[in-house]
């Protein structure tokens, strides 16, 4: 389970960093960066949080409402953590490649916090550009609570926009499949064809427009 450990040996305020949708054939790149603060954060969200792939769609929902909930206290006033959130879309994706989209997006969820961290552990084993020192942890989600609550941030809104771009693009499968490459998704794109929504610089898309 994911701890505290990392953050205190830092010192000072730390963020979380962490992506959801590199490998998905449909959507953009979603970042979340999410600084926690350790002294009072609820037992009960310490406890439950995780790397977002080992949790249902339900705990992430409940848990990404419960940090949302500690990072407002009302009256203007800061929460007991900050959320900030990037992305980057397909046309980025496709200009950029997803490597360096997703270091865009993860610096994009950093200046969203609104205050420039001490640190920033990074899921995974490339440094985005931020305005602040970078430490890379791989498999971050399951050692850095920081990093977990980030993961479950950026997958909750990932599936959210999945779910919404479904709604306008019936027949995909994008509310369950989240734009990944199954098989309902791969019969859906022989029956309708590819969407504004497909990544093309990816190899499955890139084959369908253009057949060998």
């Amino acid at each position: 389970m994911p701890d505290f450990e990392l953050e205190r040996l830092a010192g000072g305020v730390v963020c979380g960093v962490d992506e959801a949708g590199r490998g998905p054939w449909a959507g953009p790149v979603v970042a979340g960066a999410v600084i926690l603060d350790h002294e009072t954060l609820p037992d009960d969200l310490r406890n439950r949080l995780d790397d977002s792939k080992k949790l249902k769609p339900r705990e992430r929902e409940e848990l990404f409402a419960a940090l949302q909930a500690c990072a407002t206290t009302g009256a203007g006033k800061a929460g007991i953590c900050r959320i900030g959130i990037g992305m980057a879309a397909v046309d980025e994706i496709d200009a950029l490649n997803i490597l360096r989209a997703t270091l865009t997006a993860m610096a994009r969820a950093v200046a969203g916090l609104g205050v420039t961290p001490a640190l920033a552990l990074v899921d995974g084993n490339r440094e985005p550009a931020l305005p602040c020192p970078v430490k890379c942890v791989v498999g971050g989600d399951g050692k850095s609570l920081s990093i977990a609550a980030a993961s479950i941030v950026a997958k909750v809104t990932r599936d959210r926009i999945m779910a919404g771009l479904a709604a306008d693009h019936p027949g995909y499968g994008w509310e369950r499949n989240a734009g990944y490459g199954t098989a309902e998704h791969k019969a859906a794109m022989a029956r309708l064809g590819v969407t504004p929504h497909h990544r093309r610089s990816f190899r499955p898309i890139r084959n369908m427009l253009s057949p060998s």
